[in-house]
């Protein structure tokens, strides 16, 4: 999997950063944060194709990838709703 992040990665992770340069899960909670965390929505698991299959992509601030979409993967927060009621997980089959 390591292969994955390469210099080619790199490369396409900033451009895709560049075109979306603010945090989706912010942005869902109504602030406005600059994106630095290209993450894939469904995890690759080392699936090439899944991997750069860049409607999986999701621009993120370094603070909700540490901590809210870590909790996702977990399972431990699934069921969280943001203010307005909609799902918080990006997993969620409204959010699909």
């Amino acid at each position: 999997m390591a292969g994955l992040y390469n210099y080619q990665w790199q490369k396409a992770s900033r451009q895709y950063l560049v075109e979306s340069p603010l945090c989706v899960y912010c942005l869902r909670m109504g602030g406005i944060t600059p994106a630095t965390v290209v993450d894939h929505i469904i995890p690759h698991k080392g699936d090439d194709e899944l991997f750069w299959d860049t409607a999986n992509w999701q621009a993120l601030c370094k603070s909700c990838h540490d901590s809210v979409k870590q909790k996702e993967e977990s399972g431990k927060i699934d069921g969280a709703c943001d203010q307005m009621g909609n799902p918080v997980s990006s997993a969620h089959h409204w959010n699909k």
